[in-house]
């Protein structure tokens, strides 16, 4: 299996990894089938959104801030509870369908890693299936 090795550099950060993919996906040979992406972090997400404009990776982390403070409160004894809560609303995995060798994103859409408790050394698990 495929495996993308990440190094976050920021607390909060989303790192598009899009072409990381595709070069997968070419390197696999497989026309028609599924990518599965998976990262097995609990602090760590991964996400499908707009890559065109960078000022939307910044809302969605000033949004997320927001939402899910560094300091909440928390009981967690690690002082990470916030970035539990990120990963879990995000998710750690996701299906993109490849269509003739090629991703089937939509003309705006990007891959991103979301790190949510770095800067961390990270994996990006990457499973190509034929259909």
């Amino acid at each position: 299996m495929p495996t993308i090795s990440l190094e976050s550099h920021h607390k909060n950060e989303m790192i598009e990894v899009t072409d990381r993919v595709r070069q997968a996906v070419d390197k696999s040979g497989i026309k028609d089938g599924i990518v599965h992406l998976f990262t097995p972090h609990t602090t760590a997400a991964i996400t499908i959104n707009e890559n065109a404009d960078p000022d939307v990776v910044h809302d969605m982390l000033t949004i997320l801030d927001r939402l899910v403070p560094l300091s909440g409160g928390y009981r967690h004894l690690e002082g990470n509870s916030a970035a539990h809560v990120k990963s879990s609303m995000f998710g750690c995995s996701e299906t993109i369908p490849i269509e003739n060798g090629q991703l089937t994103l939509g003309t705006w859409q990007g891959v991103y890693f979301c790190e949510f408790d770095g800067p961390r050394k990270r994996q990006l698990q990457i499973r190509i299936l034929p259909l």
